[in-house]
């Protein structure tokens, strides 16, 4: 006997991404924007002028590939997060004539970086998630699941794009959209239990 699956759980959210949306579906196992990219491009994962990649010492300042040191200047929150995330802005103390200014920064003051040392945890924790057995299970089944029935509202029932506005009305039109994608599967399946029959 086959399994009928349908849509269960669907929401609307105002950011492209589904990585705030999924979450009551799937925690710590949604792929990241980069995630094959930092998976796979050696000199990405390596590559010394990226923030969560500089040199921490001993006593615990960020430095530069000069070895020169960043000094912290504020604390603010990320724009866009619903979850009251923040992340720090440390700035370099000098980079007058540093060799690896062309490759390190692109403005004409001290090199700005900003570090979310709370969002480096849980990002080092989703790239284990993502790599371990459950996680490739995990998503395997989400693009088994969730991408073939966007495929079918897309391409089978040419659903493109949302004709309402607002947040309301979207989410009534999405909602409508899965009750009758699920009326259908739901009709099939009757069907063919009535021709093997």
């Amino acid at each position: 006997m086959s399994i009928l699956r349908v849509i269960t759980v669907a929401d609307v959210n105002h950011y492209r991404s589904d990585m705030d949306c999924f979450i009551p579906m799937m925690e710590k196992y949604m792929k990241f924007p980069m995630y094959k990219k930092e998976l796979t491009d050696k000199a990405y994962q390596q590559n010394p002028y990226r923030a969560v990649n500089s040199h921490i010492d001993e006593t615990g300042t960020l430095r530069c590939p000069n070895g020169r040191a960043f000094r912290f200047l504020y604390r603010q929150h990320v724009r866009g997060n619903h979850f009251g995330h923040q992340e720090e802005v440390y700035q370099c103390e000098d980079c007058t004539g540093c060799p690896y200014v062309p490759a390190c920064k692109r403005t004409d003051g001290n090199r700005t970086v900003r570090m979310n040392r709370e969002l480096t945890a849980m990002h080092q924790e989703v790239v284990e998630n993502l790599n371990s057995i459950q996680g490739a299970l995990l998503r395997m089944n989400r693009s088994i699941q969730a991408e073939g029935t966007f495929d079918i509202l897309k391409t089978d029932r040419w659903y493109r794009k949302i004709v309402r506005r607002g947040s309301i009305a979207v989410r009534t039109e999405i909602f409508l959209v899965s009750i009758g994608h699920n009326l259908y599967k739901y009709y099939n399946k009757k069907q063919k239990m009535r021709q093997a029959a």
